[in-house]
């Protein structure tokens, strides 16, 4: 355990692979459960050892607004927020392939924010990594035409997933980039085209975007 904790949060010292492994609780979890819910109060922090969970923001009508994914070795900095504040969660999160999770008690989390080094840094790496992605996020809404947000998507996809082969719906994809199947497949069939992708059956294929 000590061995697979420290290659995946290579950052922890040992004192607190320790405390990991005495204190926190392992979950598995399958794809398509949600673990956080708007207006839940959280009690826990999340890390992921297992799987990809994807982070989003819902609509008053059930339209999703996609956020950032979490992948193995990383820690989710909404409920740490969340829990330290002891508010709300704003925000949605869905385990998209069958997930392993470290749970965190709060109690826990302000505990070790003091005895461990290691701990702190790495909280504070979790807020910056994840405030950027989101920054990117917006900055992909406000400045850039659909078709540069949907190549941007992909992009971001494939980093997560570490595949060229992407096993997603234009249905699912539209709905996080809060637009229509058609539009979706409009495009993709122009960067098809243009020799960017590949598309078949519920499965696009990544060509040229890197």
């Amino acid at each position: 355990m000590q061995h697979f904790l420290s290659t995946l949060f290579p950052s922890f010292a040992s004192d607190l692979i320790l405390a990991v492994e005495q204190n926190a609780t392992i979950k598995s979890v399958p794809a398509g459960e949600v673990i956080m819910r708007t207006g839940q109060y959280i009690k826990t922090t999340v890390l992921v050892t297992k799987g990809r969970v994807k982070v989003y923001r819902e609509g008053e009508n059930g339209e999703e607004f996609f956020m950032y994914y979490l992948q193995p070795g990383q820690a989710c900095a909404i409920s740490m927020i969340c829990a330290t504040k002891s508010e709300k969660s704003q925000i949605m999160a869905k385990v998209v392939e069958d997930a392993e999770l470290i749970m965190i008690s709060l109690s826990l989390m302000d505990q070790w924010m003091m005895e461990y080094r290691s701990w702190y840094e790495f909280v504070i790496e979790t807020y910056r990594s994840r405030f950027e992605e989101v920054l990117e996020v917006v900055d992909s809404i406000a400045f850039r035409a659909m078709d540069e947000r949907l190549e941007f998507y992909l992009k971001r996809y494939k980093d997560a997933c570490g595949c060229s082969m992407l096993k997603i719906s234009h249905q699912e994809i539209g709905t996080e980039l809060n637009t229509s199947r058609e539009v979706i497949s409009r495009l993709l069939k122009k960067m098809e085209q243009r020799g960017l992708v590949k598309l078949h059956r519920n499965n696009i294929e990544l060509i040229a975007i890197k």
